[in-house]
């Protein structure tokens, strides 16, 4: 008998998020367009870009309605390279610690 396994990003996260802040250490928020829900960021060292982690783009319930973030915490001070389908998307991103940075990815809506 087959086990059928939800894919972790396809159902909505109304959990609350905890961050591991220190002294050192940082979070960083990317807001993204609802196209981008499921997809796999990564993140590295700015000096290191072999060495990866990766978060999907998860829908989250907010009172404002779905938002779509990846967060990644627990991160080490100083400047990360951002990679999305093994592309870098976005390179300098700085991470303070005991802070919570945020990049917005949202395309702006154009008015009529």
């Amino acid at each position: 008998m087959g086990h059928h396994h939800e894919q972790y990003s396809a159902r909505k996260h109304p959990e609350f998020v905890v961050l591991e802040l220190g002294e050192d250490v940082g979070a960083l928020i990317i807001h993204a367009d609802p196209e981008l829900h499921g997809t796999e960021i990564e993140i590295s060292p700015a000096h290191d870009d072999g060495r990866r982690s990766h978060k999907e783009v998860l829908e989250r319930l907010t009172a404002d309605g779905p938002a779509f973030t990846a967060v990644f915490d627990g991160q080490p001070a100083g400047e990360h390279t951002l990679w999305v389908h093994g592309e870098p998307r976005a390179r300098g991103v700085r991470i303070d610690g005991g802070a919570v940075a945020e990049l917005d990815w949202r395309t702006a809506a154009v008015a009529p």
